[in-house]
């Protein structure tokens, strides 16, 4: 089978690598920046695609022990999606029925499952009110070994870009990383900290718009929309995720962030002797002067406006004399379906 070899060049004048069978996309690699690689354009930073295809992945290298690992999973104490959430003064009120983000969980499964793999330890981090322990106190029953909660008045209301910074800052102090010291441009903030793992999205804003912000804030390459996590042999991180009819397969070294969908893993449900375990489980309160920082300005994201959801009305019901058929057209022309 013919194999295609050809090199672009990034705006950077670094070049890249791919190799192509039949037209399709087989394994690419470049240091950074942009280049076109037929399946649009990717600004990847220590990103390599080992595979994007329709057809099936065969990895020469196995997976194996990466040796121990320290990962930090972020979670979110979010309003449940099924109570009756409202917003009051441009804000979603919380603190009534809050849960651990559904989409968390299958962070929190990823991390814990890599960890019974190969060692290490799960440090669950959030940022929140007080009551936001309560979501680290599920990741702990889960298994994560401990938790660290960011909790500090002049966050209340914090956008993505506050949030990011925040998060980094309390990674970096999780790592060992001395909030004072100098960081070069392209050093990674992570300290001893191998892996950031979240989830997709919170289902309070849904932007998804953390892990990007989180990893550039870190310094370090990002996954993103993982549906499988796995761990090389070689110091690498292998990520598999679908782009609408494609399968791709990306890596990168560590440190490195991940976010996972909900289709890569099934979250376990907690035993009772995990519940009770994670009661001992050491669980960290810092504010923003312990993680070396200054409060913001305010969220870079106003809420113009806010109103409650009109209630559905009920529906229309037709007894068919005949005429059914008739007036189901009348209506989707009337209410301009058709």
């Amino acid at each position: 089978m013919p194999v295609i070899v050809s090199v672009v060049r990034g705006t950077n004048n670094l070049e890249a690598v791919l190799c192509h069978t039949y037209g399709r996309l087989r394994a690419f690699s470049w240091p950074g920046s942009w280049a076109r690689t037929g399946l649009g354009h990717e600004r990847v930073r220590g990103v390599r695609c080992v595979s994007s295809g329709l057809g099936p992945l065969v990895l020469g290298s196995g997976y194996g022990n990466l040796g121990c690992m320290k990962i930090v999973v972020c979670i979110k104490h979010v309003p449940d999606v099924q109570s009756d959430r409202r917003m009051e003064d441009g804000f979603l009120v919380r603190g009534e029925e809050d849960v651990l983000n559904e989409l968390d969980e299958n962070a929190v499964e990823a991390a814990v499952s890599l960890v019974e793999e190969l060692g290490g330890e799960v440090v669950a981090l959030t940022m929140g009110p007080e009551d936001a322990e309560d979501g680290l106190r599920r990741a702990l029953q889960m298994g994560a070994d401990s938790g660290v909660l960011v909790s500090d008045e002049s966050l209340a209301g914090a956008d993505v870009v506050a949030t990011a910074r925040t998060l980094a800052a309390a990674i970096a102090r999780i790592g060992g990383v001395d909030p004072a010291s100098p960081r070069e441009e392209d050093q990674a903030a992570t300290g001893d900290v191998d892996l950031v793992i979240t989830g997709m999205a919170s289902l309070d804003s849904m932007t998804s718009m953390l892990p990007g912000a989180l990893a550039a804030a870190l310094g370090v390459p990002a996954l993103t929309l993982a549906s499988a996590l796995e761990a090389s042999d070689d110091g690498e991180v292998l990520v598999t995720r679908a782009t609408g009819t494609l399968r791709e397969v990306l890596a990168a070294p560590t440190p490195a962030l991940v976010s996972v969908t909900d289709q890569a893993n099934e979250p376990r449900y907690p035993n009772f002797a995990a519940m009770r375990a994670a009661k001992k489980k050491p669980v960290d309160t810092w504010d923003l002067a312990e993680l070396g920082l200054e409060a913001g300005a305010g969220p870079a994201i106003a809420v113009v406006d806010s109103e409650a959801r009109p209630a559905r009305e009920a529906g229309i019901i037709r007894t068919d004399a005949g005429e059914a058929g008739r007036d189901l057209a009348a209506w989707l022309v009337d209410n301009k379906l058709v």
